[in-house]
Formats: structure tokens, sequence, C-alpha cells
């Protein structure tokens, strides 16, 4: 069933008013309730009795101009933005861009008005003003979101952050208290940041649900009042089913959103955590590449001065919020990890820091979308469709395998950087093992890439490293896709000769300026049109080290906009006396 929208047509015509009406009740995409006005007044009456989802506004009305009578209706009934499209029966530049620049969508002019013209621009106006009040709402709170992720991440010491973290959210959630809660290998747990006062190593409930339960039942023995403290066993945590809880309504005692964990060993959450008070998200870390986050800690916000119903927006800013503390707490982490690993080593060259930079940047994005899609099946699994789930599926997995395919990257480019990988040479059918590789890319790439891959003369008696020749293709193959952004064919050609190979994968993708061409070929160096394409700039610097760890040659042709085309040629059968000790 389509969805109605309200639309206002303010015309003087009454004739054209009917046309109008005519062509969107026509409209097989969108259904509409259509109301009429014949001067400025009129129409903004019926703006201040009725919310319209799109004004056709003509600039020649009776009793003032279009443009007189949007910019009031702009002063004194908008809140929000309400699409209006502008009438006229001239074609006017001019008026077109006075209009435009106080926020009208489109201008069109009535004797070049057809049928489909017109129910295109409403349609579109209307979804346009639609995801710009998604965006500003969105945006406002990413905003809070962001300022609060700042202020956390501008320290890398883990007790700075976590204080940080809790002053920040209670005044994000103007809540009474906030604490960061962190589970340990070997005890119980402990409130390990508070935003109101310095917590002892116990666990949490004996500071918030079972200081109000003795106050009934009397304090009971010792044995009593450490068993309703105890919040899990001596085992370590268990993975995490991060599963939020739908709202919960109750005519006695709301209900507020809560997460539910699937510790065990532990008691049930709402009688751990008097969840009539509380509101409880957990903290994630990365997991290696694992597509289960580790479970590190509880976010808890807390609410004791008089009855609180959480609503949406508070549980999804406290996630969002421990989203970015995750981070934050890895990167102190990663940090302490690397100092250790300095005060051994006693130096740490440029190199190292790049990776270390870049691996902590690079990690961002796909960890917050492994995170933002298990949430969603985990809060929607009964609502959504196979194919929905599936989808969901497709992004961690995808986004898992960039994670541990980055972490590979980093590892070979090391190993180029500090010492040569073995170079281990071995007979290869060249047709086989590359028909192997884009069997397997074809199954992970999308309906909008075609891969096309030829063969000319013969490739017997090829020797070369496996490993090498599959990093090669993969990084090279996966660089062709990643930049052809809108799709199209990736080639790859496959030539052999008498005493060499030759292979090149062609693309019709974004293209490389000239001007960045030159050094592409060194680590973290790329386009500099990439946009937003995520990358570290590490795919051909890889490639060009194993190429010449076989002796060849690697070569870069690209013109912006029309494509790139990179060549490899690879002798058959590499000099044994050229082969460093470290590759026998």
């Amino acid at each position: 069933m389509l969805d109605t929208w309200t639309l206002l047509i303010i015309d003087d015509c009454a004739a054209d008013r009917k046309i109008y009406r005519r062509y969107l009740l026509k409209d097989p995409h969108q259904s509409y309730q259509i109301l009429e006005a014949d001067c400025a007044e009129e129409g903004l009456a019926l703006c201040q009795k009725i919310r319209c989802d799109a004004i056709l506004l003509d600039f020649c009305l009776p009793d003032m101009s279009g443009i007189e009578l949007f910019d009031q209706m702009q002063q004194e009934i908008f809140k929000t933005s309400v699409p209006v499209i502008m009438l006229t029966g001239r074609g006017d530049e001019e008026v077109a861009v006075q209009v435009m620049k106080r926020g009208a969508l489109d201008y069109l002019v009535k004797h070049n008005l057809t049928q489909d013209v017109l129910q295109l621009a409403v349609r579109n106006a209307i979804k346009q003003s639609c995801l710009q009040a998604q965006l500003s709402k969105t945006q406002e709170r990413q905003r809070l979101i962001a300022t609060t992720a700042l202020r956390i991440r501008q320290s890398l010491n883990l007790e700075q952050i976590l204080n940080t973290a809790v002053a920040e959210v209670q005044q994000l959630l103007k809540c009474d208290r906030v604490m960061v809660y962190q589970f340990t290998p070997d005890t119980d747990g402990k409130i390990v940041a508070s935003s109101v006062e310095s917590f002892r190593t116990v666990a949490l409930c004996d500071r918030v649900a079972a200081g109000e339960e003795e106050g009934k039942q009397g304090a009971g023995s010792r044995e009593q009042r450490k068993e309703r403290g105890k919040l899990v066993t001596h085992s370590p945590p268990c993975t995490l089913h991060p599963a939020p809880l739908p709202l919960v309504s109750n005519s006695q005692s709301p209900i507020p959103y809560i997460y539910e964990l699937g510790l065990c060993n532990c008691v049930s959450l709402k009688e751990q955590f008097n969840t009539n008070a509380n509101l409880v998200v957990p903290i994630n870390l990365s997991n290696n590449g694992n597509p289960t986050p580790k479970l590190w800690g509880l976010l808890i916000a807390h609410q004791n001065s008089g009855e609180r119903q959480w609503q949406t927006d508070d549980a999804e800013m406290l996630n969002e919020v421990s989203v970015q503390l995750a981070i934050a707490i890895q990167q102190a982490e990663l940090l302490a990890q690397t100092q250790a690993a300095l005060a051994k080593e006693k130096q740490l060259n440029v190199f190292k820091s790049q990776i270390i930079a870049t691996v902590s940047h690079e990690y961002r994005t796909p960890l917050t979308s492994i995170l933002a899609a298990a949430s969603t099946l985990a809060k929607h699994n009964q609502q959504l469709d196979e194919s929905k789930q599936q989808r969901f599926l497709g992004i961690i997995e995808q986004k898992a395998r960039y994670m541990s395919k980055l972490v590979d990257n980093m590892l070979l480019v090391n190993q180029f950087e500090l010492e040569k990988p073995k170079f281990k040479p071995i007979p290869l059918d060249l047709l086989q093992f590359f028909s192997d590789l884009i069997e397997q890319e074809r199954e992970t790439t999308g309906d909008r890439h075609e891969l096309i891959f030829q063969i000319t003369g013969h490739t017997q008696g090829f020797h070369g490293d496996r490993g090498l020749l599959q990093q090669i293709f993969i990084n090279l193959m996966s660089n062709a896709i990643k930049y052809s952004p809108d799709g199209g064919t990736v080639e790859f050609h496959l030539i052999g000769k008498e005493s060499e190979v030759i292979f090149y994968i062609q693309d019709r993708g974004i293209g490389i300026p000239i001007k960045d061409q030159e050094n592409l070929f060194q680590s973290f160096c790329r386009g500099s049109n990439v946009d937003t394409i995520p990358g570290t700039g590490l795919g051909l610097a890889i490639a060009k080290g194993c190429v010449e760890l076989h002796g060849g040659d690697i070569a870069l042709s690209s013109e912006v906009g029309q494509g790139t085309k990179v060549t490899v040629s690879l002798p058959k059968v590499f000099p044994m006396d050229q082969l460093s000790p470290s590759s026998t």
C-alpha cells in the first residue's frame, strides 16, 4: 500500500490546479491528498492548519508574489523544512536563481510541464525533504556523539579515558551516575570508573542493587551479602550475545531499554542491575578480525533520583559512546603494548609508527560496521527476512575479511621493509592457478563487476612462489574492483612468451592523476582522488615487492575517469644464483 502525502497547490488559475491534480493523481508510485488555494492568504491559512508534505507554489499570485509568500511561510510557519516547488509561466533563469537561493527544492516552467516531469519533481522533492530531516536529526546526534568521542579520545591513558568517558556520558544523558565495569579473567570484575566517587574493587550490585535490598530485608549473613553482590564467578566472562531487548511496557512500572548480555555463570541482568534505574550496554573490543567481539566490560547509566523512563535515543547514544569508548580503550591497550615492545627493542622506526597509525585508523570503520550489523541482527532478527539477514551477515563477513587482510598486508609490508620474505619457487600451472583465483574473486564480487579472463600464448614451464604470486593477483584485482565503484568490466590478460609471462589487469574505474602515479608503489601512498574509498595504500607496494622477488617488473598506466592498467612481467625461471640466502 502506497503512503499518502499531503500536497498543497497554491495557484490562482483553476485550470492549472486541475491539471496538476490530474497529473499527480495518476502517479502509480505515490498517493496524494491534495489541497488547493487560489491566493497567498488562503495558502497561509491552510499551512497553519495542516502539515503539508510538499507545496506547489505559483510565482505570480493576486495578493503577493510567490517569493514573498515563500519567505513569509519560512519565517512564520515552518519549524522544519517543507519542500516547495515554484511554478511560473515563463522560463526566467534569474527568477529560478532567486527561488532556489531561498530554499525551494525545484523550479518548473508551466508550458514545459508534463505529467511525468511533475510526478517525478514532486516525488523527488518529498524524498529529498525526508532525507534532509532525517539527516539533520542524525547530524545533531552525531555531533553530540562526536564531541563526546573527541574528548574521550584526547588521551591514550586508560585511566584518563575512562574518567573522561563517565563524566561526558553523565553530561550527555543528564543522569545521576555513570560507571564503567570491567570484566577480569581471575576475579569477579570491578568498577574501574565512576562519575560520582571512587569505587573499591567489588561487584557492581554491591553498590547499585544490594544496598536497596538490604535496606528492605536486613543486612543478612555475610554469605548472603556476598551472594547478592556476585556478578560473575571466578570463570572468565563468556562470549557476548548482543541482543538489545525491546521496550517492555508495564502499567505499574516502566522497564527501560537494557542490553541482555548472555553471560555464563551470572544471574539475570534484570535482577543484578535494578533495570528500572539503570541503562546497561556492553563495551566490545575487536577480536583479532573475528566477527564475534571481545566483551571488555559494561557502560552503565544510573538514575536513582526519581523514576526515569529511558528512551530509545538514550540507549542508542549510550551504545554509540560505548563503541567510541571501546576504540579508545583498544587504542590505549595497543599503545601500552607498543610501549612495552619499545622498552625491549629500545627504538621504533618511522615505518612501524606509520603501520600502527594506519591500523588504528582503518580498523574503526569496519569495526563500526560489524557492530552495527550484529546489533541490527540481534535487535530485529525476528522481523528481518532471510535475504536481509544474509545481507547483514555478508557485511560482517566482508568487514571481517577486510580487517584480516589489513593485518596480513601490514605483516607482509613489515617483512619487505625489515627482511625479505623467503622466496620458494615451485613449478606452477598458471592457467589453473589464475583460473582458480578468478573463480574465487567472482564468488565474492558483486553483480556490478564482470571479471574477464583471457589467455594468449603458452604459459608452461613457469616456476614461482605460489603465496607471493597470489598476493600480486589479490592486491591488483582488489584494487581494480575497489576503485571501480560504479561497476563495469575488469579484465585479466595472461600472455605466455618463450622466457617470460606477462599479465595485466585493466579496469574502467576512477583512474589515477598523473602527479600521483610516480609514488603509488611506495607504502601508504594513494591517489588524491580516492575520496571516501577505504584503503591503506599498501596493495601496490606489496605487489611490487612480490614481483621483485620473482625478478620481474611492474608498471602502471592510468587516466582519470578512464581506468587503470597494471602490467606485470615475470621470468619463467628465476636464476638460482640470484636467490638471496633467506630464500633458500
